[in-house]
């Protein structure tokens, strides 16, 4: 039990101190530039390798060749250009693999 809570502690304390930091390191004067552009191009960066990720996995040479991945994934992303909620795409993208993964198994 001890262990756990200086464990619990020290967690607590890095996790404090990474949100602490940037507030002192830029509180006065403006972020760097290079920091801009990696909070620009991180994101989107991440959320590609994501998908490079999950789809690395899947067996393109037996059926169901990867149809209700790349179904899954089309339609996260069709449904985010109409109604651009991120949520909903989420949700009929996971719920598409997983109809189309029962139907095609």
């Amino acid at each position: 039990m001890p262990n756990s809570l200086v464990l619990l502690a020290v967690m607590a304390s890095i996790t404090f101190a990474s949100r602490l930091l940037p507030f002192l390191f830029f509180s006065r004067n403006h972020p760097p530039r290079w920091l801009a552009t990696v909070e620009t191009v991180l994101p989107p960066l991440v959320l590609w390798l994501l998908v490079f990720y999950s789809l690395s996995g899947i067996s393109w040479h037996t059926p169901p060749y990867g149809i209700p991945a790349l179904a899954g994934v089309s339609i996260v992303v069709l449904v985010h250009r109409w109604k651009h909620s991120v949520l909903l795409s989420i949700i009929s993208g996971t719920a598409a693999y997983m109809i189309l993964t029962r139907l095609l198994a």
